[in-house]
């Protein structure tokens, strides 16, 4: 190399290009200096290319650009030893955090560390700083490792018998060691780029799967929540019958069967008064087998109700479709006719309408004589409105009057079904009004006002 062993403190970064191929000489003969430029200028050639070729090294790892550099090193000074350390705290992620290449070995632990080695070891791990300002001692020579202008570590070596260690020599080591800093501080980043990006793949899949589950979970959960509802439908519409079975068979067979009864003890008074009042009994003779037909009907009615079909729950048209098969017994014929769009309504509301609309129903055909009655649904923008009117003989303004005073006290329990109605239209929010029909009966009229889309979501 050199043909002469020079020290000091070193030179900055900016210095050693210079040192690397620039040309000082003061001296009269310029051809010996200019042959030993060029010998240094291509050893600093020879050196670059060897940390070019240690630096591509990066993408291997830290391990591999630590001993590609250890290497380029330790062939750039014919080393008999050659390591690189890290100072302590400096580069915490690099690993190794010192290397020695000796006789062709690589050696990263310290009990197999030669003495003179350990005690250069020591120096670089807790007194990086003196490795820049003592870079050369007998027998020896070091290079400080610096990152942002601070002393990160540093590489010593053992250079061979027939090395001269120049200025250029120490600058190659510096440039060696400084990129060496820089590639294992980047090497770490890309690492843990390469861990942050499988580990925001694993999050992103495993975000993928939570949603898939809470998307199933949620399928789940509407679909258990659609038959709840259809249970409540279809618990309200065996309510009404279990309702109308329980009055037909209390207040209405009993009543037909005490007209069989009275008819009977009648017909036997008259038949024992003579002949002429046995002309006469044999007259209540029809109306007997009349009581005991209408008696086999009710019974057949009642059984029906108790023992109905599975009836497939719907919206709350079809639902009131169904309602009104419950009052077929009678001889009440009931039309069902719907306008607008059917929006839909909390559950809660439509077994509230339901109820209303059966309990209407029964007063029907329990007080209002009546032999046709229609049940209107109309969806409005914002409300909705269910009209149940009949043909019968009811006084709308009776009925008012009973309410009213029903509403206050109702000692004797008659006319709670109104009461309960109007309960019910208030509950939702809605107001039920009694009127003349055009039928001639009762027009009894709720208008509910229907849930605002953007303010609530009803899931059916």
């Amino acid at each position: 190399m050199a043909a002469r062993k020079e020290s000091g403190n070193g030179t900055n970064s900016h210095t050693d290009l210079g040192a690397l191929t620039g040309l000082r000489s003061g001296k009269r003969s310029f051809y010996p200096e200019y042959v030993r430029s060029a010998e240094r200028l291509e050893y600093a050639v020879q050196a670059l290319d060897r940390i070019s070729r240690a630096l591509v090294r990066t993408v291997e790892g830290p391990r591999s650009l630590v001993e590609a550099v250890v290497r380029a090193a330790a062939e750039h000074l014919q080393a008999d030893w050659l390591l690189l350390a890290i100072a302590d705290g400096a580069l915490r992620a690099a690993r190794p955090r010192f290397l020695l290449l000796c006789n062709g070995d690589l050696i990263d632990d310290e009990a197999g560390l030669p003495p003179e080695v350990g005690e250069h070891l020591d120096a670089v791990r807790s007194r990086p700083w003196e490795v820049e300002w003592e870079p050369s001692g007998p027998g020896w020579v070091r290079a400080p490792m610096t990152l942002d202008g601070e002393p990160v570590g540093g590489i010593v070596g053992w250079p061979g018998s027939e090395v001269s260690v120049a200025d250029t020599d120490l600058a190659i080591l510096r440039v060696l060691a400084n990129q060496a800093a820089v590639a294992l501080h980047n090497s770490f980043l890309f690492h843990a780029a390469v861990q942050l990006r499988g580990r925001t793949e694993q999050l992103s899949e495993a975000a993928a799967k939570q949603a898939r589950d809470l998307a199933a979970r949620n399928a789940e959960l509407q679909e258990t929540q659609r038959r709840l509802v259809e249970a409540m439908q279809r618990q309200a519409l065996d309510d009404e019958r279990h309702r109308i079975a329980r009055e037909l068979h209390d207040t209405v067979t009993q009543y037909v069967l005490s007209a069989g009864m009275t008819i009977e003890v009648c017909r036997s008074e008259l038949e024992a008064m003579g002949p002429e009042a046995a002309r006469v009994a044999e007259r209540l003779a029809p109306a007997r087998g009349a009581t005991q037909q209408a008696v086999e009907r009710l019974r057949a009615a009642i059984y029906a109700l108790h023992h109905s079909a599975e009836e497939p729950p719907g919206s709350l048209p079809v639902l009131l479709q169904q309602l009104s098969t419950v009052h077929l017994p009678s001889d009440l014929k009931v039309e069902v006719r719907v306008e607008g769009t059917p929006a839909p309504l909390p559950p809660e509301a439509e077994n509230s309408i339901l109820r209303l609309t059966g309990e209407a129903l029964f007063n029907t055909v329990a007080h209002a004589h009546a032999s046709r009655s229609l049940v209107h649904l109309v969806y409005k923008a914002d409300h909705l409105r269910l009209t149940v009117s009949d043909d019968g003989t009811g006084d709308p303004a009776q009925l008012r009057r009973s309410l009213h005073l029903s509403s206050a006290a109702d000692l004797a329990g008659r006319h709670r079904g109104l009461v309960n109605m109007a309960a019910r239209a208030r509950e939702l929010g809605g107001t039920l009004s009694i009127r003349r029909s055009r039928m001639g009966g009762i027009s009894l009229q709720l208008r509910v006002p229907l849930p605002s889309p953007t303010s609530s979501e009803v899931t059916m």
